[in-house]
């Protein structure tokens, strides 16, 4: 069997141990006779796998019966449109942290429908850095504050949770979700699409206090409410139950290994290993993030050329290290190190790095 390093940002890769796990019940899901993908969403046992999912998901983010968590389709995109059609008006519009692509695509969406501003932006420095709480300029008026935990094109993350005074906040944790122990209480909704650290493309949970998720605007659509998905515990309609019933293994592997706190451990681990080779690369590879707003999760560097470029990436991949290549907005490199991704990915690249430096440095 053939298995690479996977370092793509989404999909991404998962614990082999969960997915042999599906791989052995795919035909024959808990003695029913039938696979995953075909038993009914109502009946008892995917109802065990919904509900097991969205305990564990709490008891990993030490939150109360005062949460909830919610299983919506449509990506993290579609949230950037619903948080803003269920919480914001123009009295009371949603405030925007812009240190990435995605934050801009969410704010982009609150603009269209006239009830957004910026409370802070890096866009003037190519998103190297996440806004500082000094910069943070936030309306006590606004509805809340909105910020990217992590943005994986850029790889930077926030080390620091906002302080919003009065004000909601919200996060949009795509890329971070689970890797590390954080205040979640501090935060009014999160929401993550499981693609990147958690499961396969196909399902976005929004973790949020029920005060704020359990009576939505009368005049919105059916499917674009959060208490739709909240008062018919996101069975209203058909969910993509493999995806849901993917993520509660891996929220169950987290689990078992150790919690969130053995997430860290590990992530942080992987992140010196890389970011030592950039730093120590006398100038060869260049790190796109400042150093104090470094992502744990994605890795961002340059080459000296982009021939150089293209030619690490060609070297890489048949070294069984895949997913290498940047994003177009920021080019060069770019190394996910999610959760599922083992000590020995890093050190593999890390080797791979040094090795290639030492063959192509002038």
């Amino acid at each position: 069997m053939k298995r690479v390093y996977n370092f793509n940002p989404g999909p991404a890769t998962l614990p082999l141990e969960v997915l042999q796990e599906a791989q052995a019940e795919f035909l024959n899901f808990d003695e029913t006779g039938m696979s995953i993908i075909e038993i009914s969403h109502r009946s008892k046992p995917y109802e065990k796998v919904h509900n097991q999912a969205k305990a564990d998901i709490l008891e990993l983010m030490n939150l109360g019966d005062d949460y909830d968590v919610l299983f919506i389709q449509g990506g993290a995109s579609l949230q950037f449109a619903m948080i803003p059609m269920n919480f914001a008006t123009k009295d009371k519009p949603g405030s925007y942290v812009l240190s990435g692509t995605f934050s801009s695509n969410a704010f982009k969406e609150a603009k269209i429908l006239g009830v957004g501003e910026v409370a802070a932006s890096t866009k003037d420095e190519n998103f190297c850095r996440v806004p500082t709480q000094a910069e943070l300029k936030i309306n006590p008026n606004a509805a809340y504050l909105h910020v990217c935990y992590n943005n994986t094109i850029y790889g930077t993350e926030f080390h620091y949770i906002p302080d919003t005074g009065n004000v909601s906040l919200f996060a949009d944790m795509s890329s971070d979700m689970l890797s590390r122990p954080v205040d979640f209480k501090r935060f009014s909704l999160i929401y993550a699409g499981v693609q990147k650290n958690l499961g396969p493309a196909g399902v976005v949970i929004v973790v949020a206090r029920k005060s704020f998720v359990e009576n939505s605007l009368e005049n919105l659509p059916t499917m674009l409410r959060y208490d739709t998905f909240y008062k018919k515990n996101s069975l209203y309609n058909t969910p993509p139950a493999f995806s849901i019933y993917m993520v509660g293994k891996v929220a169950a592997w987290i689990k078992n290994c150790g919690g969130l706190e053995e997430m860290a451990r590990r992530n942080s681990i992987k992140a010196k290993i890389l970011y030592d080779a950039i730093d120590t690369s006398d100038g060869f590879y260049r790190g796109h993030a400042d150093k104090d707003s470094r992502s744990f999760m994605n890795v961002t560097f340059r080459l000296p050329t982009e021939d150089l470029e293209k030619k690490f990436v060609a070297e890489a991949l048949e070294e069984n290290l895949s997913g290498v290549k940047g994003h177009r907005s920021v080019g060069g490199m770019r190394a996910s190190i999610y959760n599922a991704m083992p000590i020995e990915g890093a050190e593999a690249l890390a080797d791979f790095m040094n090795r290639f430096r030492k063959s192509n440095a002038r």
